[in-house]
C-alpha cells in the first residue's frame, strides 16, 4: 500500500512540476498589445505592438491565417495579409511593432471579414541545460477587416439584434455589417455560454439554451479595444409559434 501511495505522489509531483514549468514560460513570454486588431479598409496597413518584459531575448514569428477560431480549418484559403517582419529577434526589455499589410484579395465591401493573427514567441535554447522543458508560446488574436464604406460602429443600431428560442437553442440574428463577440449573454438569470462562437455580419448563430432559462435577454459585446460594451437588453422571441 505504501509503495502505491508513493507512486501516486510521485506522479502528482511530476504533473505539478510540468504545470509550473509551463506557467513560468507562459508568464514570462512576450505579450501582444491587444486582443484583436481592426484593419481599417481605408488604409494600406495597420500595426500592433509586441512587448518583451523578460530578461532574455526571443525569436518572434508571425503570420495570418483563415483557419477559424480553433485554427483547425484545413481547407482555408490564404488570407490577403502579410505581417512584417515575419521573423525577428526580440531583445530583452524591448518593444517592437508588427505591421499588417493588405496584399490584395477580393473581400466583401458590405460587411466585415475575419482572419487570425499568430505571434509565436520562441525562447532561446541553452546548450548547457539538461532535462529542461522549453515551450514556444503562440498568441492568436482576431484580425477584422472593416471595409471603408461601412458606417461608424459607434452609431450601430444594436437594438436591431434579435434573439429567439427554438427548442434548446438560442438563435441570434445580426442584421448589422459587424461581427458580434459576446462578453456576456444571459436569459433571465441564466448565463449562456458563447465561447468561440461569433455572430457573423448579416447572419445568425445559435447557442445552447438551458431549459430553465426564461425572461429578458441581457447582453454585452467585446468592443474594438477588447473591453466590454454597455449592457443591452432585448425581448426573447419564441420560434416555436
Amino acid at each position: 500500500m505504501a509503495s502505491k501511495i508513493n507512486s501516486v505522489w510521485k506522479n502528482i509531483s511530476v504533473i505539478i512540476g510540468l504545470w509550473l514549468a509551463v506557467s513560468s514560460v507562459a508568464s514570462a513570454s512576450p505579450t501582444v498589445g491587444a486582443t484583436r486588431l481592426v484593419f481599417d479598409g481605408a488604409k494600406h496597413e495597420s500595426s500592433i505592438t509586441v512587448r518583451n518584459g523578460d530578461d532574455t531575448a526571443y525569436l518572434i514569428q508571425s503570420w495570418a491565417d483563415a483557419k477559424g477560431a480553433d485554427g483547425k480549418k484545413a481547407d482555408a484559403a490564404k488570407p490577403p495579409f502579410m505581417i512584417t517582419p515575419p521573423l525577428f529577434r526580440m531583445e530583452a526589455k524591448s518593444a517592437n511593432q508588427l505591421r499588417v499589410i493588405r496584399t490584395g484579395g477580393d473581400l466583401p465591401e458590405d460587411r466585415e471579414s475575419v482572419f487570425w493573427m499568430n505571434i509565436k514567441a520562441i525562447p532561446p535554447s541553452d546548450p548547457d541545460a539538461k532535462n529542461t522543458l522549453q515551450f514556444a508560446i503562440n498568441t492568436r488574436i482576431k484580425l477584422f477587416f472593416r471595409p471603408a464604406g461601412l458606417p461608424d460602429i459607434k452609431g450601430a443600431a444594436w437594438q436591431n439584434v434579435s434573439f429567439e428560442r427554438r427548442g434548446k437553442q438560442l438563435f441570434v440574428t445580426n442584421p448589422l455589417p459587424f461581427y458580434l463577440t459576446f462578453s456576456r449573454l444571459s436569459v433571465g438569470v441564466t448565463d449562456v455560454v458563447t465561447t468561440g462562437v461569433m455572430v457573423p455580419p448579416k447572419g445568425t448563430a445559435s447557442y445552447t439554451l438551458p431549459a430553465a432559462a426564461n425572461g429578458k435577454v441581457s447582453w454585452a459585446l467585446i468592443n474594438d479595444y477588447g473591453g466590454a460594451s454597455p449592457l443591452f437588453s432585448a425581448v426573447l422571441g419564441d420560434g416555436s409559434k
